[in-house]
């Protein structure tokens, strides 16, 4: 069952791209007593997102584009995300 900061990244990554694909997992377990930790068991994700939105922009640009759209999230309410965004015409 998702946490709360997950579901909200989700809905938010959802309401701005219109993904094909997300998969929002939840790393902090991994984490647990490292730097970053706070207890919260949310801490640390990785996203894996495709979208047509996606399409014609760089690595750095789409990265970009998901911090946008969760705005404090990353680096504030979050320690650690792990980005993999991709166009749906992205080689496999």
């Amino acid at each position: 069952m998702p946490g709360p900061l997950q579901s909200e990244i989700e809905q938010l990554l959802q309401h701005a791209f219109l993904p094909t694909r997300l998969d929002v997992i939840n790393d902090s377990a991994r984490h647990s007593g490292h730097a970053g930790d706070d207890g919260s068991g949310e801490s640390h994700f990785t996203v894996v997102i495709e979208s047509s939105a996606f399409s014609g922009k760089s690595r750095v640009e789409r990265q970009r584009m998901v911090n946008g759209a969760l705005g404090d999230i990353p680096g504030n309410r979050v320690h650690a995300l792990a980005i993999r965004a991709m166009a749906p015409d992205d080689a496999a």
